[in-house]
């Protein structure tokens, strides 16, 4: 292996969860907003679903609130980025730039993939390739290395998909605080 291919796979975060869902529900839960607002960080994702169109993530009174609880000022974006390719309700590749922490803004836009692939009727296949090449601290806080350190940062990607398919499968958040 080359150091570029070995720098490429310490880099590279690749998360899968099955679903017991339709691709369709898969893809609307990771695109509106009314959905984002349910699980995880509790934010509202906003897409324009075409390639160069912008992404946008906003925090919930919820997540504000959370934020407040732990001295951490929340700001009106706290995610954004831009979309490079959609296939729905299969793939979506856009770049991700995390504006909560301000050494994660500073290390600039990363490449997230979504693959959303039927495996059986009605269960589907979610795979999230996050490309965190040039992004130490963003691929820890999104690793889930500061929840594990006992930061309060929550459990990054394994999280939000274990809530993803609860909300998804249950109708219910993993954790109501």
């Amino acid at each position: 292996m080359t150091t570029m291919e070995e720098t490429r796979v310490e880099t590279t975060q690749v998360y899968r969860v099955y679903i017991k869902a339709a691709p369709q529900a898969v893809w609307d839960a990771i695109t509106k907003p009314q959905w984002t607002v349910r699980y995880g960080y509790t934010n509202y994702a906003e897409y324009d679903l075409r390639p160069g169109g912008a992404y946008v993530s906003r925090p919930s009174e919820a997540m504000i609130a959370a934020g407040e609880r732990i001295g951490f000022p929340t700001p009106d974006v706290v995610v954004d980025g831009e979309v490079i390719e959609v296939d729905p309700p299969r793939r979506l590749v856009q770049t991700w730039r995390m504006l909560m922490d301000p050494a994660s803004a500073a290390e600039g836009f990363t490449r997230l993939t979504y693959e959303i692939e039927e495996t059986q009727e009605g269960v589907s296949r979610l795979t999230v390739i996050h490309d965190l090449e040039g992004a130490p601290a963003l691929a820890a806080l999104v690793g889930g290395k500061l929840e594990d350190a006992g930061e309060g940062a929550g459990g990054g990607w394994a999280w939000v998909l274990s809530d993803l398919k609860s909300v998804l499968e249950t109708g219910s958040p993993l954790s109501t605080s």
